[in-house]
């Protein structure tokens, strides 16, 4: 076990720290769901802000504030650390809750069609293909793995967590690809399927199934864009299919992205850099952070003991509970009984892996959960479904993104090397990803 890993050991926490943690974190929850979706339209489409960006804002603005206060009181950077350790627990139970939803719209997704099948080639290969290159090219190293292996939304963060850790080039990189996504990547996708639409080269409902990235705020805008110069008819089926192509792409990428694109984009990253890394390592060598190559070991099992993991399980659920009650108007008595599956599914795959370590924590808990929201499957399936669906999907995302947004400020020298590079390499990957797929869609059409 690294230095770096036994730093985030949690039984050394003292109860006081771990209250002012847990505290900072509801707090910017909280605020996150009480400002709620914010929608402004730009050109053509339309810009939706959900809480889980206001998370990220408000958590950073948090963290510099606590930094200012008095040791004992405020979030130092040891504490920031170990947020960015809760960070790759608390994205289990989302998965968790995206593998039920993704059990109870199986029969939705055989009925897509091969173009719906195969356009999530086009949304790997095209990131990849772009995005790759041109990193390696601006000199940026082991950072280009996890920023261009996809798009980098949450099921990424889980992938290279669980494989790198948060704490490593391939954690920064995606981090960085993640953060800039959200930030103008709705902005970026608005703009771009709009102008690509106006161009009348692609069916509008290969254009659907391009804006379907995986990314909710990002397939808002481009369906905003795409829908927007479309008869009402044509509308509605670019709204269907869109939102079709955004499930398939956000949960069987999850596969296809741990066993396709990530051993892919780590071997071509082998064969590229040394040939397109060359043209910028003269000057580029003392612009990019540390990049020594991280070691290869699972984080699942070396940075935290069951009961810490358990703690950050039960935080996440407790707190999504919260935005859940605050967005979606869902009682927390109701919605408890939802959360407490969601987070059983999480702790069998965790003793699961504790017997086999080798087996992927995203594999493994995406295939019971999927098993368990899959009508018919399990006893008393469908009183499963109904109780997990009072547990909404976006919440838990504002409270990884309330971690992300807390902990992000003991990396600002990492981004701050990184800087423009890799918000170029992010539009770069958008781009690649929603081309992609569209050109693939109509190739099946």
């Amino acid at each position: 076990m690294s230095h770096a890993s036994a730093s985030l050991a949690l039984p050394t926490m003292p109860l006081s720290d771990r209250v002012r943690m847990l505290a900072a974190i509801l707090l910017v929850v909280v605020i996150s769901e009480a400002i709620g979706s914010v929608t402004f339209a730009v050109g053509p489409g339309k810009i939706i802000l959900q809480p889980m960006l206001w998370a990220i804002f408000i958590g950073a603005i948090v963290a510099a504030f606590g930094q200012r206060l008095p040791a004992g009181v405020g979030i130092d950077k040891a504490m920031q650390t170990r947020i960015s350790g809760y960070l790759q627990y608390a994205l289990l139970p989302f998965l968790a809750k995206l593998g039920l939803m993704v059990g109870g719209a199986l029969p939705q997704v055989r009925e897509a069609g091969w173009a719906l099948v195969f356009q999530e080639f086009g949304h790997f290969f095209g990131t990849m293909a772009i995005g790759l290159p041109l990193a390696l090219l601006l000199g940026i190293k082991r950072e280009a793995i996890g920023a261009t292996f996809s798009v980098g939304r949450e099921p990424s963060l889980a992938i290279i967590g669980e494989r790198y850790g948060m704490n490593s080039p391939e954690g920064r990189g995606v981090m960085a690809e993640y953060i800039t996504g959200t930030v103008i990547g709705a902005l970026f996708v608005a703009l771009m399927a709009g102008f690509i639409t106006s161009l009348n080269i692609f069916d509008p409902r290969s254009l659907a199934m391009g804006a379907g990235v995986g990314s909710g705020s990002m397939m808002a805008a481009g369906v905003g864009a795409i829908a927007s110069q479309q008869t009402p008819e044509m509308a509605h089926q670019v709204a269907a299919l869109a939102a079709a192509a955004n499930l398939l792409t956000t949960v069987v990428g999850v596969y296809f992205t741990l066993f396709i694109s990530l051993p892919t984009t780590i071997f071509l990253y082998g064969k590229l850099e040394p040939v397109l890394g060359r043209f910028s390592r003269g000057k580029a060598d003392e612009s990019v952070v540390d990049n020594s190559v991280s070691e290869d070991v699972p984080a699942h099992s070396t940075k935290m003991g069951f009961g810490d993991r358990l703690t950050a399980y039960v935080i996440c659920g407790l707190f999504a509970l919260v935005g859940n009650r605050l967005g979606y108007n869902v009682p927390f008595a109701d919605a408890l009984p939802g959360m407490g599956i969601i987070i059983l599914l999480v702790v069998i795959t965790d003793l699961i892996l504790r017997v086999i370590p080798k087996l992927p924590a995203v594999f493994v808990l995406s295939l019971i959960a999927m098993t368990a929201g899959c009508p018919g499957v399990l006893p008393y399936s469908d009183q499963i479904i109904a109780m997990v669906g009072k547990v909404n999907f976006l919440p838990f995302t504002t409270v990884i993104l309330a971690m992300a947004g807390l902990s992000i400020l003991k990396d600002l020298p990492a981004f701050r090397k990184l800087g423009w590079k890799i918000v170029v390499v992010s539009l770069a990957a958008n781009a690649g990803t929603f081309l992609g797929a569209t050109m693939i869609a109509e190739f099946f059409h």
